[in-house]
């Protein structure tokens, strides 16, 4: 998996414990030659990760909506931008420039993004998985729920064919790295 996707929180006032969290993936992408593409904003823990990857020698694509663009919320760690007009659009880019999305704690931007990704897999637009990175159980209950569609039979096939699950930095590595 060399470009790796990633949806999160733009969010500056989180626990610190997500920064945490979120830094040494950011680094391990740079270190390992992989390509970080998201969504270019120089906020949260998207920017937190951005500058992880690029202190490490990491490559950046950052796939910006105009509205970032029009309130000065751009990053400056991206190597590329891809302008897009609006958010769909980005979503859109970013799951088509990667091999594998992460999900990051994040607000009702990263669940839209995580659900896009995983209907569009479940009707063959394309097979790319997205692995949630539960820091401190913080996925838990939208886990429950997916699981919930399962067992009431909302779902023609298992929902986990569409997603992985990392509890700690070591498996989210280990699943990143076939």
């Amino acid at each position: 998996m060399k470009k790796i996707g990633l949806f999160c929180s733009a969010s500056e006032i989180i626990d610190k414990m997500y920064f945490d969290a979120a830094r040494p993936f950011g680094e391990w992408i740079g270190q390992t030659g992989r390509t970080l593409v998201y969504g270019g904003a120089n906020l949260g823990l998207m920017e937190c990760v951005a500058k992880a990857v690029k202190e490490q020698g990491g490559t950046i694509i950052g796939v910006v909506p105009a509205i970032l663009e029009e309130n000065g919320k751009v990053s400056h760690y991206p190597d590329t931008v891809i302008q897009t007009k609006n958010l769909s659009d980005r979503k859109e880019a970013i799951v088509e420039h990667a091999d594998i999305l992460v999900a990051l704690p994040g607000g009702v931007g990263t669940l839209d993004e995580i659900f896009h990704v995983m209907a569009a897999a479940s009707i063959g637009y394309h097979q790319k998985r997205v692995v949630f990175y539960n820091v401190n159980g913080f996925y838990n209950k939208l886990l429950e729920a997916l699981n919930q569609l399962e067992t009431d039979r909302f779902t023609r096939h298992p929902l986990s064919a569409y997603y992985s699950v990392a509890e700690s930095h070591e498996e989210l590595i280990t699943l990143l790295q076939y």
